[in-house]
């Protein structure tokens, strides 16, 4: 009876030990590119908008299994979706090494400094980002693959539905102070108590260099205190602040506010920019004034025989936009 209850346990040890090396043992060999496997791939850093971009052509280019995953965030409130490998332990931790999601401005930085292979931008590189690159001797190429949009959004306890470039031009320069110069009322038991709180990010961020190149240009924002109170450092945290306050205004992109947020009508709305509203159709076809484009950025030393360079190039195959498409962006 001992020997038989030992060898049930032995028995157990061994299947448990097993499925555990088995899950590192897993097959990473790309069905898409030869050669290419989870020892040689790239490392890729991006915006935080592009990362489940990432992640998604980091899945499929190793044959792994992903999906959706809801995060909850007790301390804002505010939950995020991201895709997830279905791998774990030192596999998990290797992926996560090349899979990077640094924000904007510091991929950028990464690339330059040759600390990262590619960078999957939500954004051209800013002035003074190509000033560092060019301190530095280094040029990038920069290769739009899918389509985006900047938005700007409110709480649903704002009634507005839609401002032109100009309005929000006026607002943030201070010309328009009140929801009332746009005849809307928001407070109704005091209608002139509805001065505009504009939200605004920190410099270099994706979000802040869309505003300032395709909205403000050479106008220069508002000078008030309050500036320095909502001046917002995550995508999460200016949803937040915006969504449970009805005299707020501010600016994001709409893959992350779709996809990685996640918002419905009762928390957070979008509004019509000149007449036209984000959607994948007016995003699509252009008809939306603020249709962006997301980047495939290298360095042009890049040595085109490297598994970087082929990772690049097929990102512009019709096999890589369809694999682009199924983390919800448009293919470009």
């Amino acid at each position: 009876m001992k020997n038989l209850k030992f060898s049930t346990i032995t028995t157990l040890l061994f299947f448990i030990l097993s499925v555990f090396t088995s899950c590192e043992k897993i097959n990473t060999d790309s069905p898409y590119i030869d050669g290419l496997s989870i020892d040689n791939y790239p490392i890729i850093d991006g915006s935080t908008s592009t990362l489940p971009l990432n992640r998604v052509i980091a899945c499929e280019l190793m044959g792994l299994n992903y999906h959706w995953q809801e995060n909850k965030n007790s301390s804002s409130g505010i939950n995020t979706w991201s895709i997830e490998p279905k791998i774990k332990g030192s596999l998990k931790q290797k992926f996560n090494n090349l899979i990077l999601s640094s924000q904007t401005h510091n991929s950028f930085i990464n690339l330059i400094d040759n600390k990262v292979d590619i960078a999957l931008a939500a954004r051209k590189m800013s002035p003074d980002e190509k000033e560092y690159a060019m301190s530095k001797g280094v040029s990038l190429i920069e290769t739009p693959i899918a389509l985006d949009a900047f938005i700007f959004i409110v709480s649903p306890r704002n009634p507005v539905e839609g401002l032109t470039t100009e309005n929000i031009q006026d607002i943030y320069t201070g010309k328009k102070t009140n929801w009332t110069d746009f005849g809307i009322v928001i407070n109704q038991t005091n209608p002139e108590y509805s001065a505009i709180q504009p939200f605004i990010r920190n410099p270099n961020s994706g979000s802040q260099e869309l505003m300032d190149l395709l909205i403000m240009k050479d106008l220069e924002y508002i000078d008030l205190p309050i500036y320095k109170e909502n001046l917002i450092f995550t995508m999460a945290g200016l949803i937040d602040a915006i969504a449970s306050n009805p005299y707020a205004i501010g600016y994001t992109v709409y893959y992350y506010n779709k996809f990685i947020i996640r918002p419905d009508i009762t928390f957070l709305k979008t509004i019509a920019i000149d007449g036209v509203k984000p959607s994948e159709q007016t995003i699509a076809n252009r008809s939306y004034p603020y249709a962006t484009e997301v980047y495939a950025v290298i360095r042009s030393d890049t040595d085109p025989s490297s598994m970087t360079f082929k990772v690049y190039e097929w990102l512009q195959t019709e096999t890589g936009k369809r694999i682009i498409s199924y983390s919800g962006y448009i293919p470009n």
